[in-house]
């Protein structure tokens, strides 16, 4: 009979080129790991084996009496007790007794206890107690004299637990005091002082460690970068470097540590908020790579939340002056150390917002913009605006405004004005909106199956599916929001920010928010809704009346009410003609000194209420304001100067007939009545704008050019006619341009060089020669003659006015009668 043959057959070459490399790679890792658990195998039981033995030799065996010496009485009677209980050896057979003696050869001393009275392969028993299995072990009778005891601590094996004691040795005295002079020598180097570091020597050792700890860091650093997902736990490493306890180096290092990791987690953090695993994925089957990257994402968020708790209890111990226990940093040094944290969280709250914990971040940060540290206060609010400047959605601004307007009204508005002036930097402009969003368009509709039956071939009906699946892919893949969402974000934060304002407005006229709040509505009031037009102006004025306000937070109230009315308020019949006078009465409060910045507000308001109210605007009273405006021109700095003036220019376009206050002639009857405060009755088109011309010899070159270019009628062609880079710009950003913050010109102003003479002229110099020597003459003359005799020229000085009235009546005498 023939050998059967083996059916596994042996794999040809071609089948072994076929197998996938995966398969070969999992079979040599499944031979390895068999191998390796028969070595743990191996090693566990040989490691026993040893334990064993040396648990064996390590015991001291309790020697066994002579029961004929110690105690032969009590002796005796246990044998004969034994021998009672005992089975007769005469009773056994001879194969019984051979096998005992066998198995009495067998028995092993090595995993014997001798102290005990335990068969040798005998078992612990649960039910048997220590007490019984201690009165088990033979007692001693104490014939040599009782020495001292140290007990120590216990010891449990098998048999259960041995009491340990040890004989307190006995010293002579000799001995004592040989012992003591051996260890006075010893002593003496013990208590050697440590020697001291010069402060040169100190600063070397602090460097030479810190340079030790920043190579620490930056090799950790490197290599979580180059492979994140394979060196996520050192992260870990590198965060416990937080808790640096050396004194020299704690501060700098931990400040180092926070802002290598703030930018490692900038750079490893995916671009998608990681969500918790549900149960059900948890125990799904995945693959590596899979499970590799789950673990990454899981390692990540742990390790970002353990770095913004500690970030948030640096922060909270500076905040309450709260040292540690280890005492490694001071006070002073624990505030740069939380400006460093405050730095990093504001950073990750720009960078990062929409991985997790960033509406964390923001509760963290927003009571910081109302600290009494300015610098912690200025990082905050200044993040604050990136993010808000950044935040093309309005997701992220979304939780700001709530948190930052909870924490106003928790505050009774006892806030910093500038936690209310990140509110400007929102983008909820209509115009940003439509600008942003890529679904403005109207969605191309795709042709039905009838139409394309009708009006295209087959052929063109099967291009036409393709790119229409195309086109689907595609605007899946943009994954652009739509405008809808944005708006319905947007109008939720305006809601909020509006009820804050209000809110202020109603309750606290008084605070120093005031001008933020202004200002905020000046920006957003062409978004507030029409309802609340009416009773937001009649505040606003009521704001003015009440005389309260500074100048620029009155300018604001105008800006406001102009807003208000140039957006939705086209539709409303309301005549602001308390704001144009209020307006025009204020302007001459404006000068060259503290208050030359709310020029920009005035330019700005003069835009709102001329320009884009043409319609609503009267003759006379854009006459008015033009001569105002000059006058005014005439005390401010030259930016300011420059502004006014191409307001003037912009409102002389405008307003063509207004070219009639070049003219010197009046129109109409009446006077020019400056000191008026109603623009529409002060007979402004009775004046001429005499002060170009002294504008005109203004010192700026700017200046000059604008008074030259209005004088001329304001042309657009011509020598007269502005250049482009001045007459294209706005007055307000003219007024930027050449804004002399830096105190200097801007262009550089000539000096004028006054002709200084060489030579000093003296007085003899400005007279021709002869009168100079006929001067001389007459000194030298006065000189030689003698002391003068007044008495002589007195009787002359008498005798002169009688000759004189002799002379006068003769002359009376000589006139026809009637004539006198």
């Amino acid at each position: 009979m023939k050998a059967r043959r083996n059916k596994k057959q042996v794999p040809s070459f071609r089948k072994l080129l076929k197998t996938s490399k995966v398969k070969l790679e999992n079979k040599l890792k499944n031979k390895q790991f068999k191998q390796q658990s028969t070595l743990k195998k191996y090693r566990k039981e040989q490691r026993k084996l040893r334990q064993a033995v040396k648990d064996a030799v390590s015991k001291k065996p309790i020697p066994l009496e002579d029961p004929k010496e110690k105690r032969p009485g009590k002796r005796i009677e246990r044998e004969e007790e034994e021998e009672e209980e005992a089975l007769p050896l005469d009773m056994m057979d001879e194969d019984d007794l051979q096998l005992m003696k066998d198995l009495g050869q067998r028995a092993s001393f090595l995993t014997r206890d001798l102290s005990s009275s335990e068969p040798v392969h005998a078992r612990k028993r649960k039910h048997e107690h220590v007490i019984d299995k201690y009165e088990k072990i033979p007692r001693t009778l104490q014939t040599a004299p009782e020495k001292e005891l140290i007990h120590l601590l216990p010891i449990k094996d098998k048999s259960g637990i041995i009491p340990q004691t040890r004989e307190k040795p006995v010293i002579d005295s000799n001995q004592d005091e040989e012992d003591q002079e051996e260890m006075e020598p010893e002593e003496e180097i013990i208590e050697e002082p440590i020697k001291e570091l010069t402060l040169e020597e100190h600063l070397i050792e602090r460097k030479k460690k810190l340079q030790e700890k920043k190579m620490r860091i930056a090799a950790l650093a490197s290599a979580i970068l180059s492979d994140p997902e394979s060196n996520i736990k050192k992260l870990k490493e590198l965060r416990s470097m937080l808790m640096e306890q050396d004194p020299d180096v704690a501060v700098t290092v931990r400040k180092l540590v926070i802002v290598s990791l703030m930018e490692l987690f900038k750079d490893i953090t995916p671009s998608y908020k990681i969500r918790p695993l549900t149960e059900a994925e948890k125990s799904t089957k995945i693959r590596k790579e899979t499970q590799k990257l789950r673990e990454f994402e899981e390692g990540l968020v742990s390790q970002y939340k353990f770095y913004l708790e500690n970030l948030e209890q640096i922060v909270k111990d500076w905040k309450q002056r709260k040292l540690k226990k280890s005492n490694v940093v001071s006070l002073k040094a624990y505030k740069g150390l939380a400006e460093v944290a405050v730095k990093s969280l504001c950073e990750l709250l720009v960078a990062l917002p929409h991985f997790n914990f960033h509406n964390n971040i923001i509760v963290l940060i927003v009571p910081l913009m109302n600290d009494m540290s300015k610098l912690v206060s200025e990082m905050c609010c200044e993040a604050v605006k990136k993010l808000f400047k950044q935040d093309k959605l309005g997701q992220a601004s979304l939780g700001v405004i709530k948190v930052i307007s909870g924490f106003v009204k928790g505050r009774n508005y006892e806030v910093r004005p500038e936690m209310l002036k990140t509110f400007l930097c929102l983008r909820i402009k209509e115009v940003e909106v439509k600008k942003d969003t890529e679904d403005i368009n109207k969605q191309k509709k795709f042709m039905t199956f009838k139409e394309k039956r009708k009006t295209l071939s087959r052929m063109q009906r099967k291009w036409k599916k393709a790119e229409e699946k195309l086109e689907r892919e595609l605007r899946e893949a943009e994954a652009s929001e739509s405008t809808e969402k944005k708006l319905k974000l947007h109008t939720e934060t305006l809601n909020i920010v509006f009820v804050t304002y209000f809110r202020i407005l109603k309750k606290a006229q008084r605070s120093p928010l005031l001008p933020a709040v202004l200002e905020g509505l000046a920006k957003f009031a062409h978004l507030i809704n029409v309802e609340f037009f009416d009773d937001l102006l009649v505040v606003l004025h009521s704001l003015i009346e009440s005389g309260d306000l500074s100048y620029q937070e009155s300018l604001h109230c105008v800006q406001t009410a102009f807003h208000v009315l140039s957006g939705q308020g086209d539709v409303l019949n309301i005549d602001p003609m308390k704001f144009y006078t209020h307006l025009y009465k204020t302007l001459f409060k404006l000068h060259a000194g503290a208050t030359n910045e709310g020029v920009e507000i005035v330019l700005q308001c003069l835009d709102v209420m001329l320009t884009k109210r043409r319609k609503q605007v009267s003759q006379q009273r854009a006459l008015a304001f033009i001569k105002r405006l000059c006058t005014l021109a005439l005390h401010v700095l030259p930016n300011s100067s420059i502004g006014i003036l191409a307001t003037n220019r912009i409102l002389m376009h405008t307003f063509p007939k207004t070219d009639l206050l070049l003219d010197n002639e009046s129109q109409g009857s009446g006077v020019f009545l400056p000191e008026l405060d109603e623009p529409e009755y002060c007979n402004a088109q009775n004046t001429a704008l005499w002060e170009l011309h002294a504008l005109r010899r203004h010192y700026h070159p700017i200046v000059q050019r604008f008074a030259a270019h209005l004088i001329a009628g304001a042309p657009s062609e011509g020598s007269e006619a502005l250049k482009p880079e001045l007459s294209r710009r706005s007055p307000a950003e003219l007024f930027e341009a050449y804004s002399m913050a830096a105190m200097t010109f801007n262009p550089p102003v000539e000096s004028s060089n006054s002709k200084r003479k060489d030579k000093v002229l003296q007085g003899d110099s400005f007279l021709s020669e002869e009168i100079s020597q006929l001067i001389k003459r007459h000194c030298s003359e006065v000189a030689t003659q003698s002391p003068l005799d007044f008495t002589k020229y007195l009787e002359t000085s008498v005798r002169l006015p009688t000759e004189a009235k002799l002379e006068v009546s003769d002359q009376r005498r000589m006139l026809p009668s009637g004539l006198d």
